[in-house]
């Protein structure tokens, strides 16, 4: 059976930390986008998840500033922002 840090040693509290950043950021970019922080913590990994097909798979490219932990900030907030533009034209269509 696993210990509690056996199971946060895999990156998890990492992937939190960087979800929450990222998603924060975006919140304060996207306009209506702060949801709170359970909230920014998801939309900041799934944001990693959307970022990471969108600049690898769509654009080709990658985020190399020479430390693992900008990139994927970097890459989440790409992809947080993106999400929070799709949920924002879905809302406004909601509202009307």
């Amino acid at each position: 059976m696993e210990s509690i840090s056996d199971l946060f040693n895999d990156g998890t509290i990492a992937m939190l930390i960087v979800g929450a950043v990222a998603g924060a950021l975006a919140g304060q970019v996207v306009k209506g986008g702060g949801m709170g922080i359970f909230a920014n913590i998801a939309i900041g990994i799934i944001g990693g998840f959307i970022g990471n097909w969108l600049l690898s798979d769509i654009f080709k490219t990658s985020i190399n500033t020479g430390s693992g932990l900008i990139n994927s900030i970097l890459t989440s907030f790409i992809g947080a922002v993106a999400l929070l533009m799709v949920i924002g034209v879905f809302n406004g269509r909601r509202k009307r």
